[in-house]
C-alpha cells in the first residue's frame, strides 16, 4: 500500500482534502442527526409539507440537498443560513482526525500545495483551520456554494475550483475523500483521489468506484508524505 501511495505523490503536485472525515470529525459534539432534525424546524416554520422520509433523515447536508431540489429558494436559504450557524457551533467541538494535521503540514513540508474541498461551509472550515493552527498551511478553502446545493460534491465544480486557484492542472492533483461523493466528484473532475475508509464497509465500495488507493488511516498517508520530504 505505501508503495502505491509513494508512486502516487510521486506523480501529483497539490493535495486535496475533504474536511468531515480527513481533516475532523466535525459533529462530533454536535450530533449531525440533531442538526438534521433542528433544520426540519426550520422547514416547519417555513411553512414547508416536509416529507416523511425526510422528517427522519439523520444527515443534515441531505436535509439541505433535499430542500434545494425542490426549487423552494426561499426555504433553501433558511435551511443553508441554519447549517451554516450549526457548522459554525460545531467545529467549536469538532474531533480532529488521527494524522490529519499531521498530513497537512507534511504536505506543505514536501512542497505540495493544500486544499480543502468540503460540502461544509467555508466559514466553518475556515474557523476549525485557524483554531487549530493550520490555515497558514491551507488555500485555498472551497465550501459549499451559498444555497446552491447542487453544487456539492459529487458535483466536480468546487473540485475544479481549487485545482483552478493551486494552478495544477487536475491530472497532477489529489483529493483525499472519505466518501463516494468525494470519489465520484474527482472521477468527474478528472483529478487522482485516495479513499480514506474510515469506516470498514467504505474500502470495497471505493475500490468498486476507482479510487486509485484506499487507506484505512490518515497515519499511511502522513508516514509517506514524510518519507517524500525526507528524501
Amino acid at each position: 500500500m505505501s508503495a502505491d501511495l509513494g508512486r502516487l505523490f510521486d506523480e501529483v503536485g497539490a493535495v486535496l482534502l475533504d474536511f468531515d472525515g480527513p481533516v475532523c470529525s466535525v459533529f462530533a459534539g454536535y450530533p449531525a442527526p440533531r442538526v438534521a432534525a433542528e433544520l426540519i424546524d426550520v422547514l416547519h416554520r417555513q411553512g414547508v409539507d416536509v416529507p416523511p422520509d425526510l422528517v427522519s433523515e439523520p444527515d443534515p447536508l441531505e436535509v439541505l440537498r433535499r430542500t434545494g431540489a425542490t426549487g423552494n429558494q426561499s426555504a433553501t436559504r433558511a435551511v443553508e443560513d441554519a447549517l451554516c450557524a450549526a457548522e459554525r457551533q460545531a467545529v467549536e467541538t469538532a474531533e480532529p482526525t488521527p494524522y490529519g494535521r499531521e498530513v497537512i503540514v507534511a504536505s506543505r513540508q514536501a512542497g505540495l500545495p493544500v486544499a480543502v474541498v468540503s460540502n461544509n461551509s467555508a466559514g466553518a472550515v475556515s474557523a476549525y483551520l485557524v483554531a487549530h493552527r493550520l490555515a497558514v498551511h491551507v488555500s485555498p478553502v472551497v465550501g459549499r456554494a451559498y444555497a446552491d446545493p447542487a453544487r456539492m460534491k459529487p458535483n466536480p465544480a468546487p473540485i475544479l475550483q481549487a485545482v483552478q486557484a493551486i494552478g495544477e492542472s487536475p491530472s497532477r492533483c489529489v483529493l483525499v475523500g472519505d466518501s463516494l461523493t468525494d470519489i465520484d466528484g474527482a472521477r468527474a473532475a478528472g483529478v487522482r483521489v485516495i479513499g480514506y475508509a474510515n469506516r470498514s464497509a467504505k474500502a470495497e465500495q471505493f475500490r468498486a468506484a476507482r479510487a486509485d488507493v484506499v487507506v484505512t488511516r490518515m497515519r499511511e498517508l502522513a508516514q509517506v508524505l514524510v518519507s517524500k520530504f525526507s528524501t
